[in-house]
């Protein structure tokens, strides 16, 4: 069943989204070369914490930070710790807040320093194939419409989709229905109506889109080594398009 939120429910939402936003424009002046994960992980939580919500992570399913720290062929749900950001790095941190009982969700994938042409070219395409995406966003359209947006802005850039993770409704739990893939045929799917909540969120590999999920349970990383990339917004639908609630 996919909830549809009332203004109240809206804004209660938006205060969410606007401390996860918050929180990334943090992230982005501290990821520097020399930081560790765990001070990512520390500033992120105790500026959440100042703004009167909960890290929507921290113990969900027994994951024991608050954010995820995933860095260069670590796609989604890196654990932060002592490890130390280098030049050429790239980092996707992944933030959700809880307030007054709502959720907002949004992944950044950062440059540590200067980083490669490639790299610099993968997080281009990845941050693009969301905006591509989200344009399609507005009601009555089915939502696998939006999945081939993203699609074909990946692999049209030589490319892979990640196929195992998927994108998320959103509200008073972290993951509603429905599942939003990032592929998908047009014209397929639930109709989108006002009111819908969304986390849409490409993760996108430069080599083949094959992954794994390491001894710890958690870290999932691409099997050929190769770098990935994840960007999400939570959106809600209008009558006549999208808003961003977790815009930076």
């Amino acid at each position: 069943m996919i909830i549809i939120k009332s203004d109240k429910e809206l804004s209660l939402m938006r205060e969410a989204g606007r401390i996860v936003a918050e929180t990334h424009r943090l992230m982005k002046q501290a990821v520097v070369p020399g930081v560790t994960t765990a001070e990512l992980d520390r500033i992120a939580d105790t500026f959440i914490r100042s703004q009167g919500a909960v890290p929507s992570f921290k113990g969900y399913n027994g994951f024991p930070a608050s954010i995820c720290a995933s860095t260069n062929e670590e796609l989604v749900h890196g654990f932060p710790g002592p490890r130390k950001l280098i030049e050429g790095d790239i980092i996707s941190i992944d933030i959700g807040a809880q307030y007054q009982g709502y959720h907002g969700d949004s992944a950044w994938t950062y440059g540590v320093g200067q980083i490669s042409d490639e790299a610099q070219r993968l997080l281009d395409v990845t941050e693009a194939s969301l905006y591509a995406g989200l344009e399609l966003v507005r009601p009555d359209v089915r939502l696998y419409t939006v999945s081939h947006g993203i699609q074909k802005v990946i692999e049209e850039a030589s490319f892979s989709v990640v196929r195992e993770y998927v994108g998320h409704g959103i509200g008073t739990d972290l993951h509603e229905e429905p599942q939003i893939p990032n592929y998908g045929v047009p014209d397929r799917g639930p109709r989108l109506k006002p009111g819908m909540t969304l986390a849409i969120e490409p993760m996108v590999i430069v080599g083949e889109r094959y992954v794994k999920t390491l001894s710890d349970n958690w870290t999932v990383v691409t099997v050929d080594g190769s770098l990935c990339a994840h960007f999400e917004h939570t959106i809600a639908v209008t009558e006549d398009g999208f808003e961003i609630l977790t815009r930076a």
